[in-house]
């Protein structure tokens, strides 16, 4: 498997608003666990994510990744993400965050798509009110509480 392309063809795709290539990235029930929106499971939901609800209050995204590791099953990566957000507290600012990247591979597709994001210096560039900020933050805390990996944490 071509890890460097996979991470490419990801990237190329978001940014040229390619949902159906984005989509095919992934096994036919894949998961993509987004830090804004949450999960969106199987192909159509995936594609539909990029097509609409990524576009929906965005433009001319930018998304690298760097230094990916893999021991095929896996595949983390740093990455740098950002758009031009066309919501009215944005002012038309270029917003941006990085992260890392983990994805479940099956076959050489995606079968889960997770990140831990640096999600609200980004919030905070597009001009969202603390609490939204809060609201949205809570909801990864959430998300994230719920993975097993969690579990002796919370006991």
């Amino acid at each position: 498997m071509d890890v460097q392309a996979l991470l490419q063809d990801f990237c190329a795709a978001v940014e040229r608003r390619d949902g159906k290539a984005f989509a095919d990235l992934f096994t036919e029930d894949g998961v993509y666990y987004d830090v804004f929106y949450g999960a969106f499971t199987g192909r159509a939901k995936i594609a539909e994510m990029i097509d609409d609800w990524f576009h929906r209050t965005a433009r001319d995204f930018r998304w690298e990744m760097f230094r990916p590791v893999s021991d095929g099953r896996t595949l983390y990566a740093y990455y740098t993400f950002s758009y031009v957000s066309t919501l009215p507290e944005a002012k038309g600012k270029r917003v941006g965050f990085d992260g890392v990247s983990i994805m479940m591979l099956q076959d050489g597709k995606i079968a889960e798509y997770r990140e831990v994001a640096n999600a609200g210096v980004g919030l905070l560039e597009i001009g969202f009110a603390p609490e939204r900020v809060a609201k949205i933050l809570a909801r990864e805390g959430a998300h994230l509480k719920k993975r097993p990996e969690w579990r002796r944490h919370l006991a």
